[in-house]
């Protein structure tokens, strides 16, 4: 059984869906992971030597990364990062954000033909906080299920809304401030991730948290990433321990257990 990731940016493997991928490779399932850019509006490490882009860096990291999660296969799609919502590279010629969604696709499909995938995983319908390139992810995946001679079954990784929400309240309550609300609008209009009803599978990846923050540690040059890594271990364990999936045409209603087997 083969299982394909795809991802937006170098990174983002390790936060939302690298417990799950841990756990596929662990049980002899292949894991493929697809990097729709190479981040290169990422963090520019102090130490990149001359004429090193912080694009190779972030490849070097995602190897790493992979590495760790136990990915046979990593693959890039050979966009460029568009930058956060309503800035002006979204327009960027290469951008991923820009680019023509059922080329990208036919490059995406091509890779799910190769590998002959039972599974494609992509993102909920806005990206999870409306990240240009993560909501172009959703699209994407759409469309090259569509496109892959043998259709994959499609799960869409997503953040618990009401989960988070109650964590918060958790940390607010021992006296820490979260610093901002789950329920304020993103960049783009709307709250962070989706409401637990329309989410459909709970994973529990709590075995794998010392390996899924050892693949974040890989993407370290990152200032988002240190911040995370900066989580004491327990606050971690409780913010990263279970992962979540929404799958288009399910009947409503989250179980607990593994979806990819």
């Amino acid at each position: 059984m083969t299982v394909v990731f795809v991802h937006a940016h170098p990174d983002d493997e390790a936060t939302s869906t690298a417990g799950s991928m841990i756990l596929a490779s662990r049980q002899g399932i292949r894991v493929v992971v697809v990097y729709a850019t190479g981040g290169e509006h990422g963090t520019v490490p102090a130490d990149l030597p001359a004429g090193r882009t912080v694009a190779d860096h972030r490849r070097d990291e995602a190897m790493a990364s992979a590495s760790v999660t136990g990915a046979a296969r990593v693959e890039w799609l050979g966009y460029s990062d568009s930058g956060m919502h309503g800035w002006e590279q979204n327009g960027h010629d290469g951008s991923f954000h820009g680019a023509d969604v059922d080329e990208a696709a036919g490059r995406l499909a091509a890779i799910l033909d190769e590998e002959q995938a039972q599974v494609l995983v992509g993102y909920d319908w806005h990206g999870g906080y409306g990240h240009p390139d993560h909501v172009q992810v959703h699209r994407v995946a759409h469309r090259a299920a569509e496109l892959a001679t043998r259709r994959p079954r499609l799960l869409e990784s997503t953040m618990n809304r009401d989960a988070m929400r109650e964590h918060f309240a958790q940390a607010r309550a021992m006296g820490i401030d979260p610093g901002w609300d789950v329920d304020e609008p993103m960049a783009d209009g709307n709250p962070i991730g989706l409401p637990q009803r329309e989410i459909h599978h709970r994973v529990d990846v709590s075995s794998t948290i010392a390996d899924k923050r050892r693949a974040l540690e890989c993407h370290s040059s990152q200032e988002d990433v240190q911040g995370i890594l900066a989580m004491p271990e327990h606050a971690f364990a409780v913010a990263f321990g279970t992962e979540y999936y929404a799958e288009p045409g399910a009947e409503t209603g989250m179980v607990d257990g593994f979806p990819f087997g």
